[in-house]
């Protein structure tokens, strides 16, 4: 099974949530978390760290993450892990395969004509707030 990452990153002062803008398929075009693949033999939050920084500039120094949940896509082969953190500073961020900008969390995150994964990102939302221990 191939594993994957997304990482939900709060602005330091928490009003803010890291979106990027999909260049390429699946979900082209629409707003989703920044993540990546897990390599073999690389823990999850090894893998979440690199692809964050690979991905936005942002480094350990920056964030400290928790792993908040998993999806499970035994149809597809892949399954999904949700790391939260919120960055222990204003930092600069920067992506080449992606767009990146910061969103409000007044969104509604379920609207599958703005964002990826099926209602996915609205599902990991709710819960990020059911667990502010993660990320204050």
């Amino acid at each position: 099974m191939q594993g994957y990452n997304a990482i939900v990153v709060l602005s330091e002062n928490a009003e803010k949530m890291l979106m990027c803008i999909r260049s390429k398929n699946p979900y082209q075009g629409l707003s989703n978390f920044v993540g990546g693949k897990i390599e073999e033999n690389e823990t999850g939050m090894d893998a979440a760290y690199r692809e964050l920084e690979e991905e936005t500039g942002i480094t350990q120094k920056d964030i400290v993450l928790s792993h908040l949940m998993d999806f499970s896509y035994p149809l597809e082969d892949i399954y999904l892990e949700i790391y939260v953190g919120r960055c222990n500073k204003a930092v600069a961020v920067h992506g080449e395969e992606n767009d990146l900008y910061w969103s409000s969390l007044d969104q509604d995150f379920f609207d599958v004509t703005r964002y990826a994964g099926e209602g996915n990102i609205g599902h990991i939302m709710l819960h990020v707030k059911m667990h502010p221990e993660l990320w204050k």
